[in-house]
């Protein structure tokens, strides 16, 4: 398998070298490269993802991309493109799957335990970079006057339904479809409309229906109520986000980016420039992502040597999450960045 790390800004130096290190530690044959995004393929290349480097994207197995200051960017025209965007749309990545659960031994601020999973439609929304095919998806007609276009299609509704159901398939979960179709009557129609034909096929699921407003108010009160919330792009971000500090905080936040024939595993969570270079950045969240990855390697070639090493990684995080003698700072623990790595390592190779 050729595993392709793409290193950005903040932290990711950390995390990216923590992650590697722990697919190292897998026993697995992997062909790992690595590739600079974001500031520093800006000073190397004048562009923060350059057209070489989203072609290694496409021709390789899967993708680690670690965290990037996107928001720090000079403006598109001056090379400031977001890596992430770029690779969901050049790559069709188009379902974003965010588990979120809760470890008994890690605090967190709601006494419900949960085991959830956000599909979260990844390509379109009201998300300006992934809205048009030239020009973005806000417009500023007057200095008084800012619109923003939504995209919702039937496609790209279907095939977030679909990637949903057959992942609560797998355990038997419930689907809660999100929306806000009381007052955007149109698209959130369309897509209420494309989710209830999907559901049809999978009719032995348990399946309801709920507003954004109220499954944010029932995630804080009763979050063990889901299973796989499928949802469009933006309702899907902040619950997903929600859910993750609902359980422990982002630092536990795994989330891959999938389409039909390539894969991205990404923290959930952000590059943390205050923190950077300090040892004390929880690499957890990358770490997960690349065992979604894995799962998701071995689901594409018929390889389920990937998916037990995902597993095994899993179970090994879930080991050193269980004392604060082998946690991170951020979870109450003991331990930096680079000795947490090496108490998750151990975890694994004695497991193997």
């Amino acid at each position: 398998m050729r595993i392709l790390f793409l290193n950005g800004d903040g932290i990711s130096d950390e995390i990216v070298s923590a992650t590697h290190r722990v697919l190292e530690a897998s026993s697995l044959s992997l062909d790992i490269t690595f590739e600079d995004v974001g500031f520093r393929a800006l000073d190397h290349d004048g562009i923060t993802i350059s057209d070489e480097t989203i072609e290694r994207a496409r021709q390789a197995d899967g993708i680690v991309l670690g965290p990037v200051s996107h928001m720090d960017y000079p403006p598109t025209a001056e090379g400031g493109l977001n890596p992430s965007g770029v690779l969901r749309k050049k790559l069709d990545l188009y379902a974003n799957i965010r588990p979120a659960k809760t470890y008994d031994a890690v605090p967190r601020p709601v006494a419900s335990s949960f085991d959830l999973i956000v599909a979260r439609e990844n390509t379109e929304g009201f998300y300006a970079d992934r809205t048009m095919h030239v020009g973005t998806g806000e417009i500023m007609p007057t200095e008084d006057l800012a619109l923003a276009i939504r995209k919702v299609t039937r496609k790209g509704s279907s095939r977030i339904a679909r990637a949903a159901f057959e992942l609560a398939a797998r355990d038997g979960r419930k689907v809660t479809c999100v929306h806000k179709g009381n007052v955007l009557r149109v698209s959130d129609g369309l897509f209420l409309e494309e989710v209830r034909k999907v559901r049809s096929e999978f009719s032995t699921l348990e399946f309801d229906e709920i507003l954004v407003d109220a499954a944010a108010a029932h995630m804080v009160r009763h979050p063990d109520r889901f299973g796989v919330i499928v949802t469009t792009n933006m309702f899907g971000d902040i619950l997903s986000d929600l859910a993750s500090e609902l359980s422990g905080g982002l630092g536990l936040a795994g989330s891959l980016n999938q389409g039909d024939n390539h894969a991205m595993a990404q923290a959930q969570h952000g590059s943390a420039p205050d923190i950077a270079g300090q040892d004390c950045a929880n690499p957890t969240s990358l770490i997960l992502s690349a065992a979604m990855l894995l799962d998701w390697l071995s689901a594409r070639y018929s390889k389920p040597e990937l998916a037990q090493a995902g597993t095994r990684i899993k179970n090994a995080v879930t080991q050193c999450l269980s004392s604060e003698a082998t946690r991170t700072s951020d979870l109450g623990g003991a331990l930096g960045t680079k000795d947490y790595t090496e108490v998750v390592i151990r975890t694994l190779r004695e497991a193997n």
